[in-house]
Protein backbone atom coordinates (compact mmCIF):
# COMPACT_ATOMS: atom_id res chain seq x y z
CA UNK A 1 0.00 0.00 0.00
CA UNK A 2 1.54 3.61 -1.23
CA UNK A 3 1.48 5.96 1.68
CA UNK A 4 0.41 9.45 0.11
CA UNK A 5 1.50 12.34 2.19
CA UNK A 6 -0.48 15.31 2.37
CA UNK A 7 0.62 18.81 2.50
CA UNK A 8 -1.95 21.39 4.02
CA UNK A 9 -2.12 24.89 2.66
CA UNK A 10 -4.38 26.41 4.92
CA UNK A 11 -2.45 29.27 6.48
CA UNK A 12 -0.70 30.09 3.55
CA UNK A 13 -4.34 30.68 1.91
CA UNK A 14 -5.69 32.78 4.82
CA UNK A 15 -2.65 35.25 4.62
CA UNK A 16 -2.95 35.81 0.95
CA UNK A 17 -6.53 36.44 1.38
CA UNK A 18 -7.72 39.36 3.86
CA UNK A 19 -11.20 38.32 3.85
CA UNK A 20 -10.25 34.74 5.66
CA UNK A 21 -7.11 36.62 7.32
CA UNK A 22 -6.51 34.93 10.90
CA UNK A 23 -5.75 36.61 13.90
CA UNK A 24 -2.49 35.38 15.80
CA UNK A 25 -3.93 33.42 18.37
CA UNK A 26 -6.26 31.52 15.18
CA UNK A 27 -2.87 30.83 12.95
CA UNK A 28 -1.48 29.10 16.21
CA UNK A 29 -5.10 27.24 16.90
CA UNK A 30 -5.34 26.25 13.28
CA UNK A 31 -1.40 25.22 13.27
CA UNK A 32 -1.83 22.92 16.08
CA UNK A 33 -5.65 21.21 14.54
CA UNK A 34 -3.41 20.17 11.66
CA UNK A 35 -0.50 18.58 13.67
CA UNK A 36 -3.08 16.72 15.72
CA UNK A 37 -4.58 15.50 12.46
CA UNK A 38 -1.00 13.96 11.49
CA UNK A 39 -0.92 16.43 8.46
CA UNK A 40 2.66 15.40 6.86
CA UNK A 41 3.38 19.03 6.27
CA UNK A 42 1.90 22.32 6.90
CA UNK A 43 2.63 25.16 4.68
CA UNK A 44 3.19 28.35 6.43
CA UNK A 45 2.93 31.96 4.72
CA UNK A 46 5.91 33.81 3.57
CA UNK A 47 7.76 36.44 5.77
CA UNK A 48 6.84 39.42 4.57
CA UNK A 49 7.40 41.51 7.92
CA UNK A 50 10.03 40.28 9.57
CA UNK A 51 9.37 41.03 13.27
CA UNK A 52 5.61 40.11 13.40
CA UNK A 53 5.46 37.19 10.54
CA UNK A 54 9.13 35.76 12.30
CA UNK A 55 7.57 35.51 15.78
CA UNK A 56 4.63 34.13 14.34
CA UNK A 57 6.23 30.95 12.80
CA UNK A 58 8.97 30.98 15.73
CA UNK A 59 5.20 30.07 17.81
CA UNK A 60 4.37 28.05 15.20
CA UNK A 61 7.61 25.76 15.80
CA UNK A 62 7.22 25.26 19.43
CA UNK A 63 3.32 24.28 19.56
CA UNK A 64 3.62 21.96 16.16
CA UNK A 65 5.16 18.32 16.93
CA UNK A 66 4.90 16.16 14.19
CA UNK A 67 4.22 17.44 10.62
CA UNK A 68 7.11 19.06 9.16
CA UNK A 69 6.87 23.20 8.85
CA UNK A 70 7.36 24.18 5.34
CA UNK A 71 7.64 28.29 4.43
CA UNK A 72 9.02 29.76 1.30
CA UNK A 73 12.21 31.64 1.87
CA UNK A 74 12.01 34.22 -1.18
CA UNK A 75 13.99 34.84 -3.88
CA UNK A 76 17.31 36.76 -2.01
CA UNK A 77 19.50 35.37 0.29
CA UNK A 78 18.66 37.93 2.62
CA UNK A 79 15.23 36.55 2.89
CA UNK A 80 15.89 33.05 3.06
CA UNK A 81 18.55 34.07 6.10
CA UNK A 82 15.58 35.44 7.87
CA UNK A 83 13.22 32.55 7.00
CA UNK A 84 15.32 29.97 8.51
CA UNK A 85 16.35 31.94 11.74
CA UNK A 86 12.37 32.03 12.27
CA UNK A 87 12.10 28.23 11.22
CA UNK A 88 15.24 26.55 12.18
CA UNK A 89 14.04 25.62 15.70
CA UNK A 90 10.89 23.41 14.05
CA UNK A 91 11.10 19.57 14.95
CA UNK A 92 10.87 19.36 11.14
CA UNK A 93 11.77 22.36 9.15
CA UNK A 94 11.66 22.56 5.24
CA UNK A 95 12.95 25.64 3.59
CA UNK A 96 10.81 25.74 0.23
CA UNK A 97 12.37 27.58 -2.91
CA UNK A 98 9.36 28.77 -5.00
CA UNK A 99 10.01 29.99 -8.66
CA UNK A 100 7.79 30.69 -11.72
CA UNK A 101 8.57 28.79 -14.87
CA UNK A 102 5.98 30.10 -17.27
CA UNK A 103 7.74 32.49 -19.61
CA UNK A 104 5.16 35.51 -18.35
CA UNK A 105 5.29 34.81 -15.24
CA UNK A 106 9.28 34.95 -14.99
CA UNK A 107 9.50 37.72 -16.71
CA UNK A 108 6.45 39.53 -14.45
CA UNK A 109 7.78 38.29 -11.37
CA UNK A 110 11.53 37.74 -11.64
CA UNK A 111 12.12 40.39 -14.49
CA UNK A 112 14.37 37.97 -15.52
CA UNK A 113 15.10 35.71 -18.56
CA UNK A 114 15.01 31.91 -18.57
CA UNK A 115 18.55 31.27 -17.53
CA UNK A 116 18.67 33.82 -15.17
CA UNK A 117 15.70 31.72 -13.19
CA UNK A 118 17.63 28.24 -13.45
CA UNK A 119 20.59 30.26 -11.74
CA UNK A 120 18.33 31.62 -9.07
CA UNK A 121 16.61 27.68 -8.35
CA UNK A 122 20.31 26.50 -8.41
CA UNK A 123 22.04 29.20 -6.17
CA UNK A 124 18.49 29.21 -3.91
CA UNK A 125 18.24 25.81 -3.50
CA UNK A 126 21.88 25.35 -2.99
CA UNK A 127 21.63 27.74 -0.31
CA UNK A 128 18.88 26.13 1.70
CA UNK A 129 20.52 22.90 1.33
CA UNK A 130 23.17 24.29 3.22
CA UNK A 131 21.01 25.39 5.79
CA UNK A 132 18.55 22.80 6.24
CA UNK A 133 18.37 19.18 4.99
CA UNK A 134 14.76 19.53 3.82
CA UNK A 135 14.21 21.52 0.81
CA UNK A 136 11.46 21.86 -1.82
CA UNK A 137 11.13 23.70 -5.08
CA UNK A 138 8.00 24.60 -6.59
CA UNK A 139 7.53 25.15 -9.80
CA UNK A 140 4.53 27.65 -9.40
CA UNK A 141 2.64 27.08 -12.86
CA UNK A 142 4.97 24.20 -14.36
CA UNK A 143 1.56 23.12 -16.91
CA UNK A 144 2.23 26.30 -18.88
CA UNK A 145 6.22 26.07 -19.11
CA UNK A 146 7.87 25.27 -21.89
CA UNK A 147 8.85 21.75 -21.80
CA UNK A 148 12.40 21.41 -22.46
CA UNK A 149 12.96 24.85 -19.72
CA UNK A 150 10.97 22.63 -17.44
CA UNK A 151 12.80 19.72 -17.54
CA UNK A 152 16.17 21.56 -17.17
CA UNK A 153 15.26 23.76 -14.00
CA UNK A 154 13.30 20.38 -12.27
CA UNK A 155 16.92 18.64 -12.58
CA UNK A 156 18.58 21.52 -12.28
CA UNK A 157 17.23 21.44 -8.79
CA UNK A 158 17.41 17.90 -7.53
CA UNK A 159 21.33 17.82 -8.22
CA UNK A 160 21.10 21.27 -6.04
CA UNK A 161 19.76 19.41 -3.29
CA UNK A 162 15.48 19.22 -3.26
CA UNK A 163 14.30 16.32 -2.17
CA UNK A 164 10.62 17.36 -3.22
CA UNK A 165 9.46 18.84 -6.62
CA UNK A 166 5.91 20.15 -6.58
CA UNK A 167 4.17 20.67 -9.77
CA UNK A 168 1.27 23.18 -10.40
CA UNK A 169 -0.90 23.58 -12.19
CA UNK A 170 -2.00 27.16 -11.39
CA UNK A 171 -4.59 28.06 -13.63
CA UNK A 172 -6.03 24.81 -12.90
CA UNK A 173 -7.54 24.44 -16.73
CA UNK A 174 -5.71 20.69 -17.53
CA UNK A 175 -8.35 17.78 -17.57
CA UNK A 176 -7.42 14.70 -15.67
CA UNK A 177 -6.21 12.52 -18.52
CA UNK A 178 -3.96 16.05 -19.77
CA UNK A 179 -2.33 16.36 -16.12
CA UNK A 180 -1.91 12.37 -15.99
CA UNK A 181 -0.08 12.50 -19.23
CA UNK A 182 1.91 15.59 -17.87
CA UNK A 183 3.46 13.98 -14.73
CA UNK A 184 3.86 10.52 -16.88
CA UNK A 185 5.65 12.64 -19.46
CA UNK A 186 8.29 14.45 -16.96
CA UNK A 187 8.60 10.71 -15.56
CA UNK A 188 9.69 9.68 -18.75
CA UNK A 189 11.97 12.65 -19.47
CA UNK A 190 13.49 13.31 -15.95
CA UNK A 191 14.87 10.19 -14.41
CA UNK A 192 15.87 11.82 -11.35
CA UNK A 193 12.32 12.73 -10.12
CA UNK A 194 12.44 8.86 -9.30
CA UNK A 195 14.89 9.48 -6.48
CA UNK A 196 12.80 12.26 -4.91
CA UNK A 197 8.89 13.29 -3.33
CA UNK A 198 6.67 14.32 -6.50
CA UNK A 199 4.14 16.64 -5.03
CA UNK A 200 1.31 18.21 -6.88
CA UNK A 201 -0.93 21.15 -6.57
CA UNK A 202 -3.68 22.10 -8.77
CA UNK A 203 -5.82 25.07 -8.89
CA UNK A 204 -9.49 24.31 -8.48
CA UNK A 205 -10.93 26.71 -11.09
CA UNK A 206 -12.76 23.92 -12.42
CA UNK A 207 -13.91 21.76 -9.83
CA UNK A 208 -11.36 19.36 -10.99
CA UNK A 209 -8.53 20.00 -8.68
CA UNK A 210 -8.82 16.63 -6.59
CA UNK A 211 -9.45 14.32 -9.40
CA UNK A 212 -6.32 16.28 -11.48
CA UNK A 213 -4.29 15.28 -8.24
CA UNK A 214 -5.65 11.51 -7.91
CA UNK A 215 -4.43 11.16 -12.06
CA UNK A 216 -0.92 12.48 -10.69
CA UNK A 217 -0.99 9.73 -7.96
CA UNK A 218 -1.54 6.95 -10.85
CA UNK A 219 1.47 8.13 -12.46
CA UNK A 220 4.05 8.53 -9.48
CA UNK A 221 3.01 11.34 -7.56
CA UNK A 222 3.39 10.65 -3.99
CA UNK A 223 2.13 13.96 -2.03
CA UNK A 224 -0.94 16.38 -2.74
CA UNK A 225 -1.39 19.92 -1.59
CA UNK A 226 -4.42 20.40 0.00
CA UNK A 227 -7.08 23.15 1.67
CA UNK A 228 -9.83 23.24 4.79
CA UNK A 229 -11.51 25.38 2.50
CA UNK A 230 -11.11 23.50 -1.01
CA UNK A 231 -11.29 27.17 -2.58
CA UNK A 232 -7.85 27.11 -4.65
CA UNK A 233 -6.92 23.52 -4.59
CA UNK A 234 -8.23 20.22 -3.36
CA UNK A 235 -10.36 20.07 -0.06
CA UNK A 236 -8.72 18.19 2.76
CA UNK A 237 -12.04 16.50 3.56
CA UNK A 238 -12.54 15.38 0.30
CA UNK A 239 -9.20 14.30 -0.60
CA UNK A 240 -8.83 12.33 3.06
CA UNK A 241 -12.45 10.95 2.17
CA UNK A 242 -11.51 9.90 -1.21
CA UNK A 243 -8.53 7.99 -0.09
CA UNK A 244 -10.57 6.28 2.44
CA UNK A 245 -13.02 4.90 0.71
CA UNK A 246 -10.94 4.18 -3.20
CA UNK A 247 -7.61 3.90 -1.41
CA UNK A 248 -7.68 0.73 -0.98
CA UNK A 249 -7.99 -0.50 -4.41
CA UNK A 250 -6.10 2.53 -5.91
CA UNK A 251 -3.23 1.13 -3.58
CA UNK A 252 -3.20 4.72 -1.74
CA UNK A 253 -3.39 5.25 2.19
CA UNK A 254 -2.51 8.49 3.83
CA UNK A 255 -1.86 9.26 7.88
CA UNK A 256 -4.50 11.73 8.53
CA UNK A 257 -6.72 10.53 11.44
CA UNK A 258 -10.17 10.07 9.60
CA UNK A 259 -12.06 10.05 13.11
CA UNK A 260 -11.71 13.63 14.03
CA UNK A 261 -11.59 15.08 10.70
CA UNK A 262 -14.87 16.06 10.54
CA UNK A 263 -14.72 17.85 13.45
CA UNK A 264 -11.36 19.56 13.22
CA UNK A 265 -12.67 21.22 9.54
CA UNK A 266 -15.41 22.69 11.76
CA UNK A 267 -12.75 24.11 14.01
CA UNK A 268 -10.91 25.38 11.28
CA UNK A 269 -13.31 26.48 9.16
CA UNK A 270 -15.30 28.43 12.10
CA UNK A 271 -12.09 30.68 12.00
CA UNK A 272 -11.59 30.93 8.17
CA UNK A 273 -14.73 31.33 6.46
CA UNK A 274 -14.96 34.54 4.93
CA UNK A 275 -18.84 34.05 4.17
CA UNK A 276 -19.70 31.50 6.92
CA UNK A 277 -23.15 31.81 6.57
CA UNK A 278 -23.17 28.87 4.10
CA UNK A 279 -22.94 26.33 6.64
CA UNK A 280 -23.56 27.46 10.61
CA UNK A 281 -26.31 29.88 11.26
CA UNK A 282 -24.04 31.96 13.52
CA UNK A 283 -22.06 32.95 10.69
CA UNK A 284 -23.35 35.35 8.86
CA UNK A 285 -20.83 36.77 7.12
CA UNK A 286 -22.13 40.37 7.30
CA UNK A 287 -21.12 43.41 8.57
CA UNK A 288 -23.66 44.12 11.21
CA UNK A 289 -23.97 47.95 12.49
CA UNK A 290 -25.03 47.68 16.01
CA UNK A 291 -27.72 50.50 17.03
CA UNK A 292 -27.20 52.43 19.96
CA UNK A 293 -29.56 51.78 22.91
CA UNK A 294 -32.73 53.21 22.43
CA UNK A 295 -34.69 54.67 25.09
CA UNK A 296 -38.52 55.08 25.47
CA UNK A 297 -41.39 56.07 27.41
CA UNK A 298 -45.51 56.20 27.55
CA UNK A 299 -44.64 60.00 26.50
CA UNK A 300 -43.31 58.33 22.87
CA UNK A 301 -45.93 58.67 20.18
CA UNK A 302 -46.59 55.84 17.15
CA UNK A 303 -44.36 58.39 15.13
CA UNK A 304 -41.26 57.97 17.48
CA UNK A 305 -42.12 54.16 17.56
CA UNK A 306 -42.08 53.96 14.64
CA UNK A 307 -38.63 55.46 14.08
CA UNK A 308 -37.45 53.73 16.47
CA UNK A 309 -38.44 49.95 14.91
CA UNK A 310 -37.05 51.23 11.89
CA UNK A 311 -33.92 52.10 13.12
CA UNK A 312 -33.56 48.66 14.01
CA UNK A 313 -34.39 47.58 10.58
CA UNK A 314 -37.73 46.22 10.68
CA UNK A 315 -39.95 47.04 7.36
CA UNK A 316 -43.45 46.65 9.41
CA UNK A 317 -47.31 47.02 7.47
CA UNK A 318 -49.36 49.63 9.40
CA UNK A 319 -51.39 46.99 10.98
CA UNK A 320 -48.16 45.86 13.00
CA UNK A 321 -47.50 48.99 13.74
CA UNK A 322 -50.25 49.49 15.39
CA UNK A 323 -50.19 46.06 17.65
CA UNK A 324 -46.56 47.24 18.10
CA UNK A 325 -47.75 50.43 19.59
CA UNK A 326 -50.54 48.89 21.74
CA UNK A 327 -48.08 46.68 23.46
CA UNK A 328 -45.66 49.46 24.13
CA UNK A 329 -48.09 51.62 25.81
CA UNK A 330 -49.03 48.41 28.04
CA UNK A 331 -45.23 48.29 28.69
CA UNK A 332 -44.24 51.46 29.08
CA UNK A 333 -46.54 52.51 31.49
CA UNK A 334 -44.86 50.44 34.13
CA UNK A 335 -41.45 50.82 32.92
CA UNK A 336 -39.06 52.60 30.45
CA UNK A 337 -38.52 50.49 27.21
CA UNK A 338 -35.02 49.84 25.93
CA UNK A 339 -33.72 47.99 22.50
CA UNK A 340 -34.13 44.59 23.90
CA UNK A 341 -38.05 45.21 25.22
CA UNK A 342 -38.78 47.00 22.07
CA UNK A 343 -37.56 43.73 19.92
CA UNK A 344 -39.31 41.05 22.23
CA UNK A 345 -42.43 43.51 21.50
CA UNK A 346 -42.46 43.17 17.68
CA UNK A 347 -41.00 39.68 18.38
CA UNK A 348 -44.29 38.83 19.79
CA UNK A 349 -46.76 41.02 18.35
CA UNK A 350 -45.85 42.24 14.92
CA UNK A 351 -47.03 39.58 12.26
CA UNK A 352 -48.42 36.86 13.80
CA UNK A 353 -49.33 34.26 11.61
CA UNK A 354 -50.74 30.92 11.19
CA UNK A 355 -48.05 28.39 11.90
CA UNK A 356 -46.43 26.98 8.53
CA UNK A 357 -44.49 24.72 11.17
CA UNK A 358 -44.97 23.09 14.46
CA UNK A 359 -42.72 21.71 17.00
CA UNK A 360 -42.69 18.06 17.46
CA UNK A 361 -39.48 16.71 19.37
CA UNK A 362 -36.32 17.76 19.38
CA UNK A 363 -33.14 15.76 20.79
CA UNK A 364 -30.18 17.35 21.49
CA UNK A 365 -26.46 15.73 22.58
CA UNK A 366 -23.67 17.61 24.05
CA UNK A 367 -21.25 17.40 26.11
CA UNK A 368 -16.90 18.49 26.58
CA UNK A 369 -16.12 15.61 24.89
CA UNK A 370 -18.37 14.89 21.80
CA UNK A 371 -19.86 16.91 19.30
CA UNK A 372 -22.92 18.71 19.69
CA UNK A 373 -25.46 17.22 17.79
CA UNK A 374 -29.36 17.98 17.07
CA UNK A 375 -32.33 15.74 16.17
CA UNK A 376 -35.53 18.01 15.35
CA UNK A 377 -38.80 16.90 13.78
CA UNK A 378 -41.45 19.46 12.70
CA UNK A 379 -44.61 19.07 11.29
CA UNK A 380 -46.27 20.75 8.11
CA UNK A 381 -49.13 20.19 6.07
CA UNK A 382 -49.82 17.07 8.52
CA UNK A 383 -46.52 15.45 7.03
CA UNK A 384 -43.25 15.15 9.66
CA UNK A 385 -40.18 16.35 8.89
CA UNK A 386 -37.00 15.47 10.50
CA UNK A 387 -33.45 17.32 10.57
CA UNK A 388 -30.03 16.03 11.95
CA UNK A 389 -27.30 17.95 12.63
CA UNK A 390 -23.54 18.40 13.76
CA UNK A 391 -23.01 21.70 15.27
CA UNK A 392 -20.18 23.81 17.56
CA UNK A 393 -22.58 23.73 20.01
CA UNK A 394 -26.18 22.29 20.89
CA UNK A 395 -28.13 25.84 19.84
CA UNK A 396 -25.79 25.95 16.59
CA UNK A 397 -26.33 22.27 16.13
CA UNK A 398 -30.44 22.99 16.87
CA UNK A 399 -30.17 25.77 14.19
CA UNK A 400 -27.96 24.16 11.38
CA UNK A 401 -30.87 21.03 12.04
CA UNK A 402 -33.88 22.66 11.41
CA UNK A 403 -32.04 24.41 8.31
CA UNK A 404 -31.82 20.83 6.80
CA UNK A 405 -35.49 20.65 7.33
CA UNK A 406 -36.41 23.55 5.75
CA UNK A 407 -33.78 23.23 2.97
CA UNK A 408 -32.99 26.81 3.10
CA UNK A 409 -30.71 28.81 4.50
CA UNK A 410 -31.95 32.28 6.09
CA UNK A 411 -29.12 34.94 7.73
CA UNK A 412 -29.19 35.09 11.70
CA UNK A 413 -29.00 38.85 11.92
CA UNK A 414 -29.32 38.82 15.95
CA UNK A 415 -29.70 35.95 18.58
CA UNK A 416 -30.49 37.14 22.53
CA UNK A 417 -30.86 35.07 25.44
CA UNK A 418 -32.07 36.22 28.70
CA UNK A 419 -33.18 35.07 32.26
CA UNK A 420 -36.81 36.26 33.05
CA UNK A 421 -37.48 34.93 36.13
CA UNK A 422 -35.61 33.87 38.77
CA UNK A 423 -34.50 30.69 40.91
CA UNK A 424 -33.36 27.56 39.30
CA UNK A 425 -36.71 27.13 37.88
CA UNK A 426 -35.80 30.66 35.73
CA UNK A 427 -37.88 30.89 32.68
CA UNK A 428 -35.64 31.85 29.53
CA UNK A 429 -36.22 33.90 26.50
CA UNK A 430 -34.63 33.60 23.22
CA UNK A 431 -35.07 36.50 20.36
CA UNK A 432 -34.17 35.48 17.17
CA UNK A 433 -33.73 37.91 14.05
CA UNK A 434 -33.59 36.15 10.69
CA UNK A 435 -32.93 37.94 7.49
CA UNK A 436 -35.00 36.83 4.08
CA UNK A 437 -34.35 39.16 1.07
CA UNK A 438 -32.88 41.79 2.97
CA UNK A 439 -36.03 41.85 5.07
CA UNK A 440 -35.93 40.73 9.32
CA UNK A 441 -38.19 38.43 11.03
CA UNK A 442 -38.29 38.00 14.55
CA UNK A 443 -39.34 35.75 16.33
CA UNK A 444 -39.48 34.68 20.67
CA UNK A 445 -39.75 32.20 22.79
CA UNK A 446 -39.91 31.52 26.35
CA UNK A 447 -39.06 27.99 28.15
CA UNK A 448 -37.02 26.94 31.05
CA UNK A 449 -34.90 25.13 28.88
CA UNK A 450 -33.14 27.53 27.16
CA UNK A 451 -32.44 25.33 24.09
CA UNK A 452 -36.25 24.54 23.93
CA UNK A 453 -36.83 28.53 24.06
CA UNK A 454 -34.13 29.06 20.68
CA UNK A 455 -35.47 26.53 18.65
CA UNK A 456 -39.14 27.98 19.64
CA UNK A 457 -38.36 31.39 18.74
CA UNK A 458 -36.67 30.12 15.37
CA UNK A 459 -39.62 28.65 14.80
CA UNK A 460 -41.87 31.66 15.68
CA UNK A 461 -39.64 33.85 13.30
CA UNK A 462 -39.43 30.91 10.46
CA UNK A 463 -43.20 30.91 10.39
CA UNK A 464 -43.31 34.19 9.62
CA UNK A 465 -40.93 34.14 6.58
CA UNK A 466 -43.14 30.93 5.34
CA UNK A 467 -46.57 32.58 5.58
CA UNK A 468 -45.09 36.01 3.89
CA UNK A 469 -43.61 33.47 1.15
CA UNK A 470 -46.41 31.77 0.27
CA UNK A 471 -49.03 34.90 0.16
CA UNK A 472 -47.35 36.95 -2.05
Amino acid sequence: MGKIKITDITLRESALEREVSLSFKETIETAKILDKLNIDTISLAPITKDKTDSLLVRTITTVVKKSTLSIPVGTTKESLETTWNAISHAKKPRLCVELPVSPVQMEYICKAKPNKVIEMAKSLVSEAKSLCNDVEFVAKDATRAETDFLHTIVTTAITAGAETITLCDSAGIMLPHEFENFISNLYNEIPELKDVTLSVMVSDNMSLALASSVSALRKGATEICVSVSGITTASLEDTVLLLKVRGEDSGFECNVKNTELKRSMNQINWMTRSKKDKSSPFDTGIDTKHTSDIKLDKSDDITAISKAVKNLGYDLSDEDLAKVFKTFVGVADKKSVGTKELEAIIASSAMQVPPTYELISFVINSGNIINATANICFKRDGKELSGIAVGDGPIDAAFMAIENITGHHYELDDFQIQAVTEGREAMGSALIKLRSNGKLYSGNGLSTDIIGSSISAYLNALNKISYEENHK
